[in-house]
């Protein structure tokens, strides 16, 4: 919760003479409260004893003299209000003042430049592009404009509402925009349409075809006055990615019609009609704002006017709001910039309260709820021993399914398979799991397969080729070699065979000798064990088993 007064501000329109004598003064010690001082010179008309007050000094956050431009005033005071609506707070800015001084001008801007776009196109340029850099969240935004002309509401995006529209019988034709009210006594306005916007372009469509709806006449005070109170509403909701609860966040701009007096105007007609109903509303305003600042005031007439209907949370409710007073200092126009500034005192001594606006999103909470539900009566069932005889749907069947894939790939040991209570549920796991540790059993291959496979695989290349001929080149050395020691060993056997003794019917071979008597083919047998080899990786090689067979073919010809 955070609590504030309303914020005001002034701003000083540019007189239309350029050499305009001095009549106030601008106090901004930055130690102090800026002040504005508005200086009234003695007038010999009154007479010689003159016992007026001469000066009249108000005290704002900020006055923004005659050369601020646009981007200073936004950022000064639009751009905090659209970070309160960015966190999830209401707010309001409003513009105060008499016809002509410049609150249109502050609000919507001018058309000629680019640089004179006001508050309104600058908060949804800067909101935008707030919500592009801020992934973490969903936002949706929705936009409407209402217009209170002579204390009826029209909707200013009604496609009925065209621009060329601008006599009052032709609006009475229109649907007008009424105040309900519920018991917690919030208001709600039917007949307003409400227009999401996913872009800042859509946006500003929005604002434009508004603006080009509205009730503009020319007056003695001004050449485009607006007859009419405006209010453009921004609606931004937020909600993070799994989470229930939303924010919901709405920022009134308001453009109020200027006050005019109709003895110095000199107005008839339907704009004397129209500056009677401004004058009456921008009164029940004043009085509002009068019952807000006092202390113990039990009643607070909200329903006097429809304007004060609508910006109740904006008066002294949940939001934080903003006021600018627009002044036309010239001496003409002295009284009414006095009054205006009078005005702003007062609404300064409004405490405001806004609060956070979070709620759980109804359809998640319908959802959550069902399932509950659906698991107490499982329970339920359980535990009276009631037993369902339906077969289980479709759905419900592949929902398990998906439920039984998802706990398999999950890498947590400690992870679990939440079905519910419901037995048919459990059996039909257990079966799918079983068929499932079925399917991925796989029989062993045998041997002979697994040399049909190594076959199978691709023939060596050539370098493998020429390494192995030279392998097979060296083997066969190796056999001559050891051919020609079996000769030579044999050769001489049989001499000492001839030449040797017989020791008790046994034949001793001489010491020098490496083999033991024997045939041939027994002293081959045990050259070849002792014989030492160096066996080849014939891993890598396809075609292992033939080699092996050449080799073994070579040594038996040897032989």
């Amino acid at each position: 919760m955070v609590k504030q007064t309303i914020q005001i501000f002034a701003r000083v329109k540019p007189p239309a003479r350029k050499h305009q004598l001095g009549i106030y003064s601008i106090d901004e010690d930055e130690k102090l409260t800026p002040s504005l001082e508005i200086i009234l010179p003695h007038d010999l008309a009154d007479g010689f004893v003159n016992n007026k007050r001469e000066s009249y000094k108000f005290k704002f956050q900020r006055i923004f003299d005659q050369d601020a431009k646009q981007e200073i005033v936004f950022e000064h005071i639009a751009k905090p209000v659209a970070e309160s609506v960015l966190a999830g707070y209401n707010s309001t800015i409003f513009a105060y003042g008499q016809t002509g001084s410049g609150k249109t001008f502050t609000i919507t801007g001018g058309a000629e430049r680019y640089s004179d776009r006001g508050i309104i196109p600058r908060t949804l340029s800067y909101i935008f592009e707030q919500l592009q850099k801020d992934s973490s969240k969903i936002y949706t935004t929705h936009i409407s404009y209402l217009e209170i002309y002579n204390e009826c509401g029209y909707d200013l995006l009604d496609p009925r509402h065209e621009a060329s529209r601008l006599e009052a019988s032709r609006l009475e034709d229109l649907p007008k925009v009424t105040i309900l009210e519920d018991p917690d006594q919030n208001i709600h306005l039917k007949n307003l349409s409400l227009h999401q916007a996913t872009t800042e372009e859509e946006a500003l469509n929005l604002l434009f075809l508004g603006d080009t709806n509205r009730m503009i006449a020319e007056t003695p005070m001004n050449q485009a006055s607006t007859r009419s109170h405006c209010i453009f509403t921004v609606h931004l909701s937020s909600k993070e990615p799994g989470s229930a609860t939303v924010r919901h966040a709405k920022l009134h701009l308001v453009d109020l019609a200027g006050s005019e007096r109709v003895a110095k105007t000199g107005v008839g007609g339907q704009l004397l009609t129209e500056a009677k109903y401004i004058n009456l509303s921008l009164h029940y305003l004043e009085q509002v704002i009068i019952a807000l600042s006092e202390k113990h005031r039990s009643h607070i007439p909200y329903r006097n006017s429809m304007m004060t209907s609508v910006l109740r949370d904006s008066l002294g409710g949940n939001c934080m709001t903003t006021m600018i007073a627009t002044l036309s200092l010239e001496k003409r126009n002295i009284d009414e910039s006095i009054s205006t500034c009078r005005f702003a005192q007062r609404v300064a001594l409004i405490k405001n309260e806004a609060v956070l606006n979070e709620e759980i999103d109804p359809r998640l909470m319908i959802l959550r709820l069902q399932k509950e539900i659906q698991e107490l009566k499982d329970e339920l069932a359980m535990v009276t021993g009631e037993q369902r005889t339906e077969a289980l749907t479709e759905a419900e069947l592949l929902q398990l399914e998906k439920l039984i894939t998802s706990f398999l790939e999950d890498q947590d040991p400690e992870g679990r398979l939440e079905v519910g209570a419901d037995m048919r549920k459990i059996h039909h796991c257990f079966h799918y799991l079983k068929k499932l540790l079925k399917d991925s059993k796989v029989p062993e291959k045998s041997p002979v397969s697994e040399i049909q496979s190594q076959n199978c695989q691709e023939p060596p290349k050539e370098e493998d080729y020429k390494r192995l001929q030279d392998i097979l080149k060296q083997r066969d050395n190796e056999i001559n070699i050891l051919v020609n020691m079996l000769k030579k060993e044999k050769k001489k056997t049989q001499d000492a065979l001839q030449f040797g003794s017989v020791d008790r019917g046994e034949t001793r071979l001489p010491h020098s000798s490496p083999f033991p008597l024997g045939s041939r083919e027994d002293s081959q047998k045990t050259l070849w064990s002792s014989a030492p080899t160096r066996a080849p990786d014939f891993s890598s090689s396809g075609c292992r088993t033939s080699l092996l067979h050449n080799k073994t073919g070579i040594r038996g010809q040897c032989f």
